[in-house]
């Protein structure tokens, strides 16, 4: 079991930056791909940005690409997003996620917000 914990929530004003961290105690994150999920308020879990393992490809959604940037820290064993120019659309709860499966469920023509294993989540809160 890939135990996920998210860290780096908090409030910040409209344009600031905020820079969440997955952390996994138990498994080696660069053996996975890692993905970064948020679900707003009444809303759907939806994707937000995802890296392969090993290899360090990334892909983003188009509502925050440009904006946020997804990078892994191998020495401390995270998976980082950093979020930039952020908007109060973008207030959520984030959670990062490993599929065993690989990162292709996410970014395909018909994507599926579906993981192995999910974090508890980190709340993002930005003002306007």
């Amino acid at each position: 079991q890939v135990q996920l914990v998210e860290s780096g929530g908090g409030l910040v004003q409209a344009g600031g930056s905020l820079r969440l961290s997955c952390a996994a105690s138990t498994h080696t994150l660069s053996n996975y791909d890692v993905g970064w999920f948020r679900q707003a308020p009444g809303k759907e879990r939806e994707f937000v940005a995802a890296i392969k393992s090993n290899g360090g490809s990334a892909y983003y959604s188009d509502s925050v690409k440009g904006r946020f940037t997804i990078a892994r820290d191998n020495s401390k064993n995270t998976v980082d997003l950093q979020m930039n120019s952020l908007e109060p659309e973008d207030t959520a709860e984030y959670y990062c996620a490993v599929n065993l499966g690989g990162l292709e469920l996410w970014i395909s023509k018909q994507p599926q917000v579906s993981a192995s294993y999910w974090g508890k989540g980190t709340l993002v809160t930005v003002s306007s």
